[in-house]
């Protein structure tokens, strides 16, 4: 009789043991699909996390002017960047917020103003610091972003705004110092700065209630000299890419001369927790797997020596040891795959919530409410994917190859003699 019928007629009459093998594969195939599914769950969180939270890198030079910032945020590696040109300017149509604290000396001693706004040119406000911990809030309207190259729209303070009764939808204008330049810029956002006004006399624009923020492009019409930048800022995907930047900003900005700074303080406090899941999951993968090779191993000897009655008739008709050990092989491999469709159909109803469980609690991790950035990552999704169960279904069928070939082996000792004598 053919060894593959033979095995499917011997897991037909044994089918309360084959119901249990049935069940320990389903567990192990769950486990070992569950750490599939959790790596690449982790996996697409921690490429997430890096886009949105990433490394900042603050590049410093005496004389860094707008193109040269453009060029370092157009390098590979770098997938955001901001710039920020600060200048003075004058109100034109509205009236600005002043010192409540009365200017020492008296009039007399009050000399010219140069302009009682400060006015941040930014490519992307978001990637401010104060913006991005969350300690100065949008609260109307929002902030400026990289599509607003070229438009003429700001970002106020409320006190400023509230003080004109100012909406988001007007429009104001400003005046560059020197009286040359206006621009009408709408308002789009409003926000509010926790910094309370000095509790001593300072000029108009150091007031935290005149700041505004615009586009650079305004920023630079309003630039009475030559306009250069504060910072640049970088986001880069990890720490490790950092050194990489400044040899490429040394390329540009020639060697030296230059403050090179990293931030990566968010990214240790958000991605390396998802890193470490990953890790975790990788090495539930290798533990499975052993721990299910060695538990059916122990399992198919146990059933070989049950059997052995069975196996010293078959020997002794003259059947092939080979194909003993390959009747074996084939009863637990005939389990393994609805074993595996059941792990997946499990893996579907089940895998969201065990991700929400394990990377969802890495991004409860607490940081200070004043330091901890908005990250806006996405909640972890898990889906069974056509990939991760063919890893599954090759891992099971390689555990039930080794679990039934090593302890086969010692069906090529048997005698059929002996067999036979020993269980009379």
């Amino acid at each position: 009789m053919n060894f593959v019928k033979r095995a499917g007629m011997s897991l037909g009459a044994r089918r309360s043991k084959t119901a249990a093998l049935l069940a320990i594969f389903l567990v192990i195939c769950t486990l070992l699909l569950g750490g599939f599914l959790l790596q690449a769950a982790a996996g697409r969180q921690e490429a997430a996390a890096q886009r949105t939270i990433g490394v900042d890198v603050t590049v410093r030079k005496k004389g860094l002017t707008p193109a040269l910032t453009d060029r370092l945020g157009a390098l590979d590696m770098v997938h955001r960047y901001n710039a920020e040109l600060a200048v003075q300017a004058a109100t034109k149509d509205f009236a600005p917020l002043t010192s409540k604290v009365p200017e020492p000396g008296g009039a007399a001693a009050r000399k010219k103003d140069k302009g009682a706004l400060a006015v941040n040119g930014v490519r992307d406000s978001g990637m401010l610091l104060p913006f991005s911990y969350g300690s100065t809030k949008i609260t109307a309207g929002r902030g400026i972003t990289p599509d607003d190259e070229g438009r003429d729209v700001a970002v106020i303070e409320q006190r400023l705004a509230a003080k004109n009764r100012l909406e988001v939808g007007d429009t104001v204008q400003v005046e560059s110092t020197d009286g040359k330049h206006t621009s009408a810029v709408k308002v789009v956002g409003i926000f509010q700065d926790p910094a309370q006004d000095p509790t001593m006399w300072v000029a108009p624009h150091e007031l935290p209630g005149n700041t505004l923020y615009v586009p650079a492009g305004i920023a630079k019409k309003l630039t009475t000299g030559t306009a250069t930048v504060r910072e640049a800022v970088l986001k880069i995907g990890s720490p490790d890419q950092a050194r990489q930047l400044h040899a490429d900003v040394e390329h540009l900005l020639g060697r030296g001369g230059f403050e090179f700074r990293v931030n990566d303080k968010s990214y240790r406090d958000q991605v390396r927790p998802i890193q470490r899941v990953g890790t975790f999951a990788g090495l539930i993968v290798w533990v499975i797997a052993l721990a299910g090779a060695l538990i059916l191993g122990l399992i198919v000897m146990l059933q070989i020596r049950e059997r052995r009655a069975e196996l010293g008739v078959l020997l002794s008709m003259g059947e092939n040891k080979w194909k003993l050990i390959g009747q074996h092989a084939v009863e637990v491999a005939a389990v393994t795959l609805p074993a595996v469709a059941l792990a997946a159909l499990a893996g579907s109803l089940t895998g969201q919530s065990a991700g929400d469980a394990f990377l969802g609690r890495q991004n409860d991790t607490p940081v200070s409410a004043a330091r901890a950035p908005d990250t806006g990552i996405a909640p972890p999704t898990v889906r069974v994917e056509a990939a991760d169960v063919g890893k599954v279904a090759g891992i099971a069928l390689g555990i039930s190859l080794v679990s039934t070939v090593i302890p086969g082996i010692g069906i090529l000792r048997l005698h059929p003699r002996s067999i036979l004598t020993d269980t009379e």
